[in-house]
C-alpha cells in the first residue's frame, strides 16, 4: 500500500556538536549507505537528496557556563532552521538526517513557525530514551543534545529559545514523548513542572504499545501537522547498538514497528528527524539498516494490506 505524500527533501546534518560522544556526524551517510533514499523511492515517493549542510567543526571542548559548544550549536541549528523552512515553503516534506538530537531545535522550530503561519495545529512525537529537558543549571554534562525540548519550550539561553522567533517555539502540550527511560533528577522536576506528556517504558509495560500510541496520537484532525523526532536510542540497544547513549530496556523490534505503522495510519505525518545514529558504535551498520526498515513503515509499509 502506498500513501500520498508531498515530495520528500532529505537534508543531511553531519555534526555531533551537541553530543557527548563523537561519531553521530557520520549518521547521515550511514543512513544513505543503508539505502534510505532507495527504500523510500521504492515506495513510490518522490525523494530529493539536498546533500549535507555545513557548519562549524566540533572543537571538543569542556562546558562553559553549563553549555558545550554553544556558539557552534546555534550556528548548526540556524542552518537547519533555514533549510527546513525552505523545504516547507516549497510544499515539501523535510526529512532531517542527523547528527545529534540538539539539531531538532532547528527542525522543530522551523515546523512550529510554519504551523503558526499556516494556521495548523502542531503535534511533536518525540521518540527517545531521554526526556531532553535539561538546562545549564541541572545538566550533568553540558551536552546540548540533552536540552532541545526544554529550549523549544522556552527554557534555556535566548540564542536557542528564539531561533524560530519569540519564545517559546512550542507549548508543552504539543509534544508527546514515547519510550523514555533515562531522566536526570533535576530534569524530572522540570518536566513535571511544565506538564510534558511522557509515556515512559513503565507506562508501555503496563498499558502496551498500542494503547500508548493511541494516547500519543489522540485528538489530531485534518489541520494537524505531525512531526516525528526519532532518536535511534529510542530502540533497545539489543537491536540498535549504534548510538552513543545506549539505555537498556527500550522498545523491541515489533513494538517499534507498531509505533511506526500507527503513525503512518494516522495520515498526519508531515516532517521527520532521524538522529543520533553513531556508526562508530554500530555493528556493520546494523542500526542504520534497522532505521531504514522502520522509516519505511512510517511511510506505509506493513505486513498486511490495510485500509
Amino acid at each position: 500500500m502506498t500513501r500520498t505524500h508531498p515530495p520528500l527533501s532529505v537534508i543531511g546534518v553531519p555534526t555531533d556538536i551537541g553530543a557527548g560522544h563523537r561519531g553521530a556526524s557520520m549518521g547521515p551517510e550511514a543512513l544513505r549507505v543503508a539505502g534510505l533514499l532507495e527504500a523510500l523511492r521504492e515506495r513510490g515517493l518522490e525523494v530529493h537528496d539536498r546533500g549535507n549542510l555545513g557548519g562549524p567543526h566540533n572543537p571538543w571542548l569542556p562546558p562553559v557556563e553549563g553549555y558545550r559548544h554553544l556558539d557552534a550549536v546555534v550556528a548548526w541549528n540556524r542552518a537547519v532552521f533555514e533549510a527546513v523552512s525552505a523545504e516547507l515553503e516549497r510544499g515539501h516534506f523535510p526529512v532531517m538526517l542527523g547528527g545529534d538530537h540538539c539539531l531538532a531545535m532547528g527542525s522543530v522550530g522551523a515546523v512550529a513557525r510554519h504551523c503558526r503561519k499556516a494556521g495548523k495545529r502542531l503535534r511533536v512525537l518525540w521518540l527517545d530514551a531521554h526526556a531532553d529537558f535539561n538546562t545549564s543549571q541541572i545538566t550533568p554534562t553540558g551536552n546540548v543534545h540533552g536540552m532541545p525540548v526544554a529550549c523549544l519550550c522556552g527554557v534555556g539561553p535566548e540564542v536557542l529559545t528564539t531561533l524560530s522567533g519569540p519564545a517559546p517555539a512550542i507549548e508543552p502540550h504539543e509534544v508527546k514523548q514515547v519510550g523514555i527511560r533515562s531522566v536526570d533528577a533535576g530534569e524530572k522536576r522540570l518536566v513535571k513542572q511544565h506538564g510534558i506528556d511522557i509515556y515512559d517504558m513503565r507506562h508501555i509495560d503496563e498499558h502496551g504499545m498500542r494503547r500508548t500510541m493511541e494516547q500519543a496520537l489522540a485528538d489530531m484532525g485534518d489541520d494537524t501537522h505531525l512531526h516525528v523526532s526519532f532518536d535511534i536510542d529510542f530502540l533497545d540497544p539489543g537491536i540498535a547498538p549504534g548510538v552513543g547513549t545506549t539505555v537498556p530496556g527500550g522498545p523491541t523490534y515489533r513494538e517499534a514497528q507498531l509505533v511506526m505503522e500507527m503513525i503512518a495510519d494516522s495520515g498526519r505525518l508531515a516532517s521527520l528527524d532521524i538522529v543520533e545514529l553513531n556508526p562508530a558504535y554500530d555493528d556493520h551498520n546494523r542500526s542504520g539498516r534497522l532505521a531504514v526498515d522502520l522509516v519505511e513503515s512510517l511511510f506505509g509499509k506493513s505486513t498486511l494490506m490495510r485500509d
